[in-house]
């Protein structure tokens, strides 16, 4: 197949045509059977709008985010613009290289406001009954001409779903998302011109508070923070057939408005009351102003959205039916986030009532997790045939429970909700339980990537926790195209940061004022500033992400220094840790086993780093020097602190060698092959399961492997004792959890009050699976050249992985055959691949590969001396392992706990110390089942 565009678009949204910027720059890949295709030249022609025909060449082999290279667009301009390449290959030289066909032609709308075209004020209920009410707003306009093109551009403070003529103008859900209210609304831009007619016209909307009126904070001291009730804003861009544009119903004076519709409240945590009765009818002047709280009356001018908005994007049937002492409970077989729709008929009036949970409690609906979110859909019929299905808020639930009237689960489905994203990442493996994990990370984000990246989507939080963000970004943009989802939050951030001296708040948007107590936010939340635009620009490409950001992150680091001193040190500060550290009490989840001071300096020198290789990508050469200065004299701090010469750590803890080997902390290659030792010690003391909490265990594996111990790391990753990654997946789990025995072994919840069961942090190592079980990573900014570089694990027989670069599709997957590895990849046009294997450094470009290299047979196993032998050498030994406790199992069944969990499996103990106060019967018996299971075969 000769080359070919294969995809062309403006910005970095697959769902519009309209683009919120006037020089949207372009992205196209290319398609192609020739072997190392490299981009030399393109051509891209735009057509229509105020310029007509134009075209630009470019003498290069770029191809993503493309500069746009005509006038700026003007407000609601549209232009179609389309592209061509050349290109060279392994037979194509570049005096053959011929013109691609032009590609499909792509429409680009300009969707963003004009200099002052804005006039649009809050419209909302004049005389509400209570705080937080659902409103219907409407206005009437006539067109007098006939319409060449209608755009609604509207937003809300709350959510909003307008209608012309009586209908829905899109399909969005929530919209217009939630933002930092003091400081940046977001606008909607909604092609309506088939919804128009001569004549009188009617623009309406249903608006409900959604996040501006929820009341955030935790037990009792909850509060509303930006409002008290909903209100709109719209106004409608026409273009008549004569060329004249004119703005029509403005929300303002001569709106009016109703507290009577069908939605009697809603709630983000409340959930919904709908009686579908009702219409509104008693339609009163409308407040025009927003109902705002102190110190959050301003309305800023909107901007146009640059993320996908939520949508419907799945439904799920009833899976099972599960009868229980309070009635039936429907299972949909998978722990999402959307809500249930239910297709009904009964008599007016009749109540219907649906409480949802992610998990049974001793088989009912387990509510305790939800807190103070009461999380239930109410509706009244209307005595017709009814479509039940919450309007403006959502759950979190795999089970749910309908009281009032009888249903056929045929009559149910869920419906999944999230940020509308393409998916871009695929991983797949010969273990079933690994593709599980790998299933429950993918369904834990599309949950919680809804508007903002979210902690959880079920109780009283639901909040953009920054720490969460950035230990996951990594994973998030591999799995999903969520670059312009992650530019929009940054710019939140960015707005409440500059609200507080640079300090990141550890929710964005900031609704937890009551955090301001820590001072400077606690590292690794307020890191968030320097990490994720850092992972943007190398997984994107997106150099403007770091140029827009770039005050933001130095802001961060500058508030740290201030608060630091001039030690390097940041220490001596509130933090919140390594947050969930297995080993910490329930309802005391900061008590980690590493200092919070070793977290702190650790990500202080790091975030100065990244600032320093910020500035040197924009080409701010005193900045980059001043901040690498200060980076390195916080690293050196670091090291004369907390590591001794011999390689351990002051905190002896996994998190703590994880940081100062993954942060590059410390540099002696001795020093770091000790810690890097002592890190897998600790592992296998650990009995390989996981002994890390939000901050270590994006590291952990990682750290393993580059320091030698791909084998630990693959322990670690294959463990299915509590605490580890598997632990919940043989539970059932179909999401990540918040905490890695959020369901205790014997099938209770957690006693902690913050246990969820969609929580995506602990699974930012799906990271790790693509970069080195699979073996697919980037080498340079976007993919532009990939590293191929899988590490085989011993119990896999193969593994896979694909992504959806900026290129095009790029693969990686091996599998095992006879006594041989066999590599295939699949590199993408325009780019070229390093190739790291055992006996083998290449480099190749795009096509299709194969390679092989002889399999490392494992090692035979010593036959162990009973309970003489080792502890370690018994947990290394899944054969003595399982005979150790199986033992135990039969004759001595109450020690089996102890020595599972308390046990410290090191090399200078044996056996015996394990066994401390156990019966002689019961130490022979596990002697001799452990030289069993190790006797030659």
């Amino acid at each position: 197949m000769s080359a070919r565009i294969a995809t062309l678009r403006a910005e970095q949204r697959d769902d519009t045509t309209f683009v919120a910027t006037a020089r949207p720059r372009l992205t196209w890949t290319v398609e192609t059977d020739e072997r190392e295709w490299s981009q030399v030249a393109a051509e891209i022609e735009a057509t229509g709008g105020a310029g007509g025909v134009e075209s630009a060449s470019i003498g290069s082999g770029d191809s993503v985010l493309i500069a746009w290279p005509f006038a700026p667009l003007r407000a609601g301009e549209r232009r179609t613009v389309r592209v061509r390449v050349r290109g060279t290959a392994s037979r194509i030289t570049p005096a053959d290289a011929a013109w691609t066909p032009w590609s499909e032609p792509v429409e680009v709308v300009a969707g963003f406001l004009a200099d002052d075209e804005w006039v649009a004020l809050p419209v909302g209920l004049a005389e509400p009954e209570r705080d937080a009410q659902p409103a219907v707003v409407r206005t009437r306009f006539a067109l007098d001409r006939p319409v060449e093109r209608a755009v609604l551009l509207w937003t809300a403070l709350g959510a909003a779903e307008p209608e012309v003529n009586g209908i829905p103008v899109s399909a969005d859900v929530l919209a217009p998302g939630w933002t930092a209210y003091r400081d940046r609304l977001v606008h909607e831009t909604v092609d309506v011109t088939a919804l128009v007619r001569p004549g009188e016209n009617e623009l309406s909307a249903t608006i409900a508070g959604a996040w501006y009126t929820e009341k955030y904070g935790f037990f009792a001291f909850a509060d509303r923070l930006y409002g008290t009730q909903p209100s709109f804003l719209a106004q409608l861009r026409v273009t008549f057939s004569d060329g004249s544009t004119r703005t029509i119903a403005p929300t303002g004076d001569g709106w009016e408005a109703a507290g009577d519709g069908p939605i009697v409240d809603s709630g983000i945590y409340a959930g919904e009351h709908q009686d579908l009765r009702r219409s509104p009818h008693a339609f009163a002047p409308a407040r025009v102003g927003a109902a705002a709280r102190p110190g959050y009356e301003n309305v800023p001018t909107p901007e146009a959205r640059i993320a996908p908005p939520v949508r419907r994007v799945q439904t799920l049937p009833v899976a099972e039916v599960l009868a229980t002492a309070g009635g039936s409970i429907l299972d949909f077989g998978q722990n999402l986030v959307g809500r249930v729709r239910v297709r009904v008929g009964g008599a007016a009036g009749t109540r219907v009532v649906i409480r949802h949970a992610e998990v049974l409690d001793d088989g009912e609906l387990a509510l305790r997790p939800l807190r103070n979110a009461a999380a239930t859909a109410t509706f009244e019929l209307s005595g017709g045939d009814d479509e039940l299905e919450s309007r403006f808020s959502f759950y979190g639930f795999r089970y749910a429970q309908i009281t009032g009237i009888d249903v056929s689960p045929g009559d149910v489905e869920a419906v999944v909700l999230h940020t509308d994203m393409t998916r871009t990442g695929w991983f797949s493996s010969s273990d079933p339980l690994l593709d599980r994990l790998h299933e429950n990370v993918v369904w834990g984000m599309r949950g919680n990537f809804l508007s903002i990246p979210t902690d959880c989507p079920q109780r009283d939080e639901r909040l953009g926790w920054t720490g969460d963000l950035q230990v996951f970004a990594p994973t998030a943009s591999y799995l999903y195209d969520c670059a312009s989802f992650l530019t929009s939050w940054l710019r939140d951030l960015a707005h409440e940061q500059g609200r507080d001296d640079g300090s990141v708040p550890v929710v964005v948007p900031a609704a937890l004022t009551g955090f301001g107590a820590f001072g400077v936010s606690p590292a690794a939340w307020g890191d968030a500033a320097t990490v994720v635009p850092t992972v943007m620009h190398e997984r994107f490409g997106d150099r403007s992400v770091v140029a827009d950001q770039y005050e933001s992150m130095r802001a961060w680091v500058d508030a740290v220094g201030r608060d630091a001193g001039d030690s390097g040190l940041w220490a001596g500060r509130m933090q919140l840790g390594d947050w969930l550290d297995p080993a910490a009490p329930p309802d005391k989840p900061g008590q980690a086993k590493v200092d919070s001071d070793i977290v702190a300096t650790a990500y202080y020198a790091r975030s100065l780093r990244q600032v320093a290789e910020a500035a040197r990508l924009l080409g701010r050469t005193a900045d980059a020097d001043a901040y690498a200065a200060r980076a390195e004299h916080s690293r050196q701090a670091f090291v004369a602190e907390y590591v001794t010469a011999a390689g351990r750590m002051m905190s002896d803890a996994p998190t703590a060698y994880a940081l100062a080997l993954e942060f590059d902390l410390v540099t002696d290659a001795a020093v770091r092959a000790g810690l890097a030792e002592r890190l897998a010690d600790l592992v296998r003391e650990g009995g390989y399961r996981i002994g890390t909490g939000f901050v270590g265990t994006p590291l952990v594996t990682d750290a393993l492997t580059r320091g030698g111990h791909l084998d630990a790391a693959e322990r670690l990753l294959t463990q299915t004792e509590c605490p580890s990654w598997l632990y919940p997946v043989t539970q059932g789990a179909t999401t990540v959890w918040e905490r890695w025995d959020s369901l205790l072994p014997d099938g209770s919840v957690n006693p902690g009050e913050m246990t969820s069961f969609n929580h995506y942090a602990l699974g930012a190592v799906a990271d790790w699976l693509h970069r080195t079980v699979a073996g697919l990573a980037p080498a340079a900014p976007g993919y532009r050249r990939l590293r191929i570089a899988p590490g085989p694990l011993r119990t896999l027989e193969s593994a896979s992985t694909r992504h959806r670069t900026p290129y095009g599709d790029a693969a990686v997957s091996w599998r095992r055959e006879g006594s041989e590895i066999v590599v295939s990849a699949v590199v993408p046009p325009n780019t070229r691949a390093e190739v790291d294997l055992p006996g083998l450094s290449d480099e190749v470009g795009s096509g299709a590969h194969e390679w092989r290299f002889a399999d490392t047979p494992n090692a035979a196993r010593a036959e162990l001396d009973g309970i003489r032998a080792s502890l370690a050498d018994v947990i290394d030994d899944p054969r003595a392992y399982a005979a150790l406790l199986d033992t135990l199992a039969e004759v001595a069944p109450d020690r089996v706990g102890a020595v599972r969990d308390e046990t410290r499996w090191g090399s200078g103990r044996p056996v015996t110390t394990a066994l401390l106060f156990t019966p002689p019967a019961v130490q022979d018996a596990v002697d001799a089942a452990i030289r069993r299971a190790t006797a030659p075969s």
